[in-house]
């Protein structure tokens, strides 16, 4: 299948899912209203949430397809970030508000039928389950579609959850169980939550990558003969798949300096998997007051090797 049929097919895909999960919110809100129960109300409010995180991808897939352009030179990579920052934010306040109404609950317990919870939530099972394989193929090489189809792999679980849940208030009478569950379904969500919140926090913060340490790159860098310091130096990601990097590098007064710059690309596109970068070579500081001319104190941190390359 082409890169746009694929295109094509995960969208047909999302439309699809947000048209089931429509039909789950509508009779898991309308069922648990009329039954009184927080249990399925908690799981409509996930189910809701996650209705948001499907068109958040849904619009995010579509518009990171645009090219860049001249107000846009990085074109619309962040959308997807932007999309996972805000359903991960909203998620979170969502846990928040269920835990107020379950803790009021098991306090004041309220009489419930389990019988109608079971078939309501058994319904809602099926379709999120149905919902997260749709999803399946899509979610192996976009970050974006990967955290729609955990949530909805999530809330299938959920759902099965609030199905014993109601089983087990038919056979005991244990009202209690009902917001019981609904926290259950909140640990569930904070769990998916916080570090899709985190991550994406990270991203829109300019951070440098978890698994890249800048103090090594400097250190890899000035280990190179000819180079004497790395300074200016800034690593982050424009989206999870796409990190950037910009340096300045002083080096001897060498002929070979298109040579030494391309043993550097080379070296850190080899050792931390970064392609796009920006190096200007410097023969000496601009600024020798500028206290990014010297990075000692990044370099020393971690690697004690660095400190040579400062005293040449």
């Amino acid at each position: 299948m082409t890169t746009l049929g694929s295109f094509e097919h995960l969208r047909s895909r999302l439309y699809l899912a947000l048209a089931l999960n429509g039909l789950i919110i509508a009779g898991e809100f309308i069922g648990g209203f009329l039954l009184d129960s927080v249990g399925l109300m908690s799981d409509a409010g996930h189910n809701f949430v996650d209705q948001g995180a499907l068109f958040l991808a849904l619009y995010a897939h579509l518009i990171t397809r645009r090219p860049s352009s001249e107000t846009r030179t990085f074109g619309y990579h962040r959308a997807g970030v932007i999309a996972a920052f805000l359903n991960s934010f909203v998620l979170l306040l969502t846990a928040l508000g269920i835990t107020l109404i379950a803790m009021k609950r098991l306090w004041q317990p309220v009489p419930v039928d389990g019988g109608w919870i079971m078939g309501i939530a058994a319904g809602s099972f099926v379709a999120n389950l149905s919902i997260a394989l749709l999803l399946q193929r899509g979610a192996k090489d976009d970050l974006n579609i990967r955290s729609a189809f955990w949530h909805m792999l999530g809330d299938a679980w959920v759902s099965l959850g609030v199905v014993i849940s109601g089983g087990a208030i038919l056979l005991t009478g244990w009202n209690s169980l009902d917001p019981l569950v609904s926290i259950l379904v909140v640990g569930a969500i904070a769990y998916g939550a916080w570090p899709l919140f985190k991550e994406s926090l990270d991203v829109l913060l300019e951070s440098t990558p978890p698994t890249i340490s800048a103090s090594h790159v400097a250190a890899t860098v000035e280990s190179i003969p000819g180079v004497r310091n790395v300074h200016d130096l800034h690593i982050w990601a424009v989206e999870p798949r796409l990190v950037m990097l910009t340096a300045h590098v002083m080096i001897d007064g060498t002929d070979s300096s298109l040579d030494l710059l391309h043993m550097i690309q080379t070296r850190i596109t080899v050792d931390f998997g970064i392609k796009h970068m920006t190096i200007q070579l410097e023969t000496e500081c601009c600024e020798h007051d500028d206290i990014h001319c010297d990075l000692r104190k990044l370099t020393d941190t971690h690697h004690e090797v660095g400190m040579c390359a400062h005293h040449h």
